[in-house]
């Protein structure tokens, strides 16, 4: 009885910080599940560029960013200010391009890494606090075309680069043209139970 209490708990938390949550506004182009075509609205990200494996790196960017948006940055009009968290949090190889064969692993020579949080939609480029942390940098990316494969579970290395493979394999099926490398875009917190977590390997495309 306790423990259905205590998953009904953990159930009702996941879901309710997931409904709280803004993400990116996309159009849905195409939808073949677990697979879709998606057309991003503009949108603005903070990031950073860490270095590790891919965990470690997850691990450094992500605190470089939190930091960021609790209030380490300086408001326009003074002073310091809170920022709402979204999602996804992306993550993406920072190397030269990589020929679109499969299999692909996001783990790359050197092991260069930029990590990235969406900002909520309410700023501009004017109106969002300077960070007062060098390493993050915000930069704004025009409306963007993406093939997106999504699965839950863990995220782990031999995982995505299955789910990566099977996303290129797809869009070769459809003769989808690859113009970037493979992002991993991660939804939940790390409390989140394994088997509701939403996770996604994104690629743009022309």
């Amino acid at each position: 009885m306790f423990m259905r209490v205590l998953l009904g708990l953990l159930l009702s938390l996941c879901t309710g910080i997931a409904m709280a949550i803004e993400e990116p506004e996309y159009a849905v182009i195409e939808q073949s599940k677990p697979f879709e075509l998606r057309a991003y609205q503009p949108k603005i990200v903070a990031e950073v560029q860490v270095t590790g494996s891919m965990d470690e790196a997850s691990g450094r960017g992500f605190k470089l960013l939190a930091d960021y948006i609790f209030g380490n940055n300086t408001a326009r009009t003074g002073g310091n200010e809170k920022i709402a968290m979204t999602a996804p949090v992306g993550m993406e190889p920072e190397s030269e391009k990589i020929s679109m064969t499969a299999p692909v692993s996001m783990e790359q020579s050197g092991g260069q890494w930029r990590v990235s949080f969406v900002m909520p939609s309410q700023y501009t480029m004017e109106t969002l606090p300077r960070p007062n942390n060098q390493a993050v940098t915000l930069r704004e990316i025009p409306e963007t075309n993406y093939a997106v494969i999504r699965f839950s579970g863990l995220a782990g290395e031999d995982k995505i680069a299955r789910k990566t493979a099977e996303l290129i394999e797809w869009m070769d099926e459809k003769g989808l043209e690859p113009t970037g490398q493979p992002e991993l875009a991660r939804y939940n917190p790390p409390w989140t139970l394994p088997f509701l977590r939403r996770n996604e390997v994104m690629i743009k495309y022309d």
